[in-house]
């Protein structure tokens, strides 16, 4: 991980000659579980390798890709352009799963993974599998297309991808889930979650604002976030705006004591909910038709 100097929290853009340009390992979040890279390949390449005793998610970004794997074989034939031209394909790899995946045509992924003890079985999810929500309301509104969400049949992890329109919030109002909270009833009201946010920006001088900050501002950093870039949550709550003029994209990936988003407010800006008054009429920014 190349740490930008500005803050702890993010991580810049760090191209290696494997393709890899996003490496986060869970000792450099300080975490217990969750690992994220981000790779592109040439038509042609080939990924050859062993989940060991790890889950994995593979999100498409662009590109086709086919992989074989003592799991199942799977191929994509619609992949999106880029994340604002489609929903992603996403592939669950259970542990103990060796497979090869091939760019048909020139690629770029995103992997996240964590350890696990469970077998669940392989699955690769098409985008018109996947929920569209959009959520909040008038400059406070976006887009959540879930593609591991809670209730996927897997152990620990949870991946979204948020598109929020030019000059939009998003995260807002501000929530956290950094430690496991109960009902009387043993319902989870909030899990102890690690998060990743990777950004994508439509134009390559655009960028995003977010903060991350506890209530006892313990932990206070604003961060400018430009494409290919990730922000690292280890607590506390972190909401995002757009810069104006730029759509910005973020694939979430989150794992923890739960497979959930289960989450508290900030107290200070739950009143917000319910003043709304209208949708962004630019949402959604993507559906699953879009794809090619």
């Amino acid at each position: 991980m190349k740490i930008a100097s500005s803050s702890p929290l993010l991580a810049e853009e760090n191209v290696e000659a494997s393709g890899i340009y996003q490496h986060i390992t869970k000792e450099d979040g300080n975490w217990e579980f969750l690992n994220f890279q981000a790779r592109c390949f040439k038509k042609g390449e080939t990924w050859t390798h062993d989940t060991h005793e790890n889950e994995y998610a593979i999100i498409l970004l662009s590109g086709n890709f086919s992989v074989t794997s003592d799991k199942g074989n799977w191929q994509t034939v619609n992949g999106r352009k880029d994340v604002f031209s489609g929903v992603a394909h996403s592939l669950y790899l259970p542990r103990r799963t060796k497979f090869t995946l091939t760019a048909d045509n020139d690629l770029d992924i995103a992997i996240g993974w964590c350890e696990t003890d469970e077998d669940h079985p392989a699955y690769f999810k098409k985008p018109e599998e996947c929920a569209i929500e959009l959520r909040g309301g008038d400059n406070a509104n976006r887009q959540i297309t879930s593609l591991l969400q809670p209730g996927f049949d897997c152990h620990r992890l949870v991946c979204v991808e948020v598109y929020t329109p030019s000059g939009n919030w998003s995260s807002f109002p501000a929530h956290k889930h950094d430690e496991r909270i109960l009902d009387e009833a043993g319902n989870v009201l909030e899990a102890r979650l690690e998060e990743t946010y990777f950004y994508k920006i439509d134009k390559p001088q655009g960028y995003a604002i977010q903060q991350v900050y506890t209530g006892d501002r313990s932990l206070d950093e604003i961060i400018r976030v430009k494409n290919n870039e990730v922000v690292l949550v280890p607590k506390g709550y972190h909401p995002v705006v757009a810069g104006h003029g730029y759509n910005v994209y973020y694939l979430n990936f989150l794992t923890g004591s739960d497979q959930s988003l289960a989450n508290t407010d900030d107290p200070d800006h739950k009143w917000i909910y319910g003043t709304w008054k209208g949708q962004d009429p630019r949402l959604p920014m993507v559906t699953a038709d879009m794809n090619t």
